[in-house]
């Protein structure tokens, strides 16, 4: 941590000063129990490797803060669209759906349910990777279970995530565990055919 020079910003971005590389840093008071921060930390892990998956390089306890340090990304898709008027073509279109698909299909393959899903935790990637749509803010992602699949609907208590994006029966309370993996074996066709174009 004290190899780190911090920028002035709201976002934290920082500079390893050892190896000029640029990171972002994510803070929260250690008062918070449980940890947000860790648990977002352990599923970025969980997810490493994956394509679109930010690399968390340290999480670590430092005064009264826990750290996360992690690359640094680019604008988001909101970002993206509001720079655009609020208009992509569709070009564009197909292919954020095409990596958007693709990266949910990934974190569902490793029992991983984002939760939050919105324009604004979706960041695309810096220099050679700008091309490249990268899943982020998992602080709220849980683990899918086994017994889970398919139960059919489930009695959450209350709504998790962002209100403005959630579902009907988010709102409703109602979740449907299994709704996701129909929903990407039907889309699979489709992703693949236009990313061959």
């Amino acid at each position: 941590m004290e190899n780190l020079l911090l920028h002035e910003t709201h976002d934290a971005p920082a500079t390893n000063i050892e190896t000029d590389e640029d990171v972002a840093i994510k803070l929260e008071r250690v008062q918070i129990d449980p940890s947000l921060l860790e648990r977002e930390a352990d599923v970025y892990r969980s997810l490493s490797g994956g394509a679109g998956i930010p690399r968390v390089r340290l999480y670590e306890t430092e005064s009264e803060y826990n750290v996360m340090v992690f690359d640094l990304l680019g604008p988001s898709l909101e970002d993206l669209f509001n720079f655009c008027g609020r208009k992509f073509s569709l070009k564009t279109v197909l292919m954020l759906a095409d990596q958007l698909i693709r990266r949910l299909e990934y974190i569902h393959s490793k029992r991983v349910i984002h939760r939050d899903i919105k324009p604004e935790n979706f960041l695309m990637g810096e220099g050679k990777h700008g091309n490249q749509v990268y899943v982020t803010d998992l602080g709220l992602a849980t683990e899918r279970r086994a017994a889970q699949v398919n139960t059919g609907r489930a009695r959450i208590p209350h709504l998790i995530g962002t209100a403005r994006f959630a579902s009907i029966n988010g709102h409703l309370g109602v979740g449907k565990c299994n709704i996701l993996g129909s929903c990407c074996a039907k889309t699979n066709a489709w992703s693949s055919a236009a990313s061959l174009r």
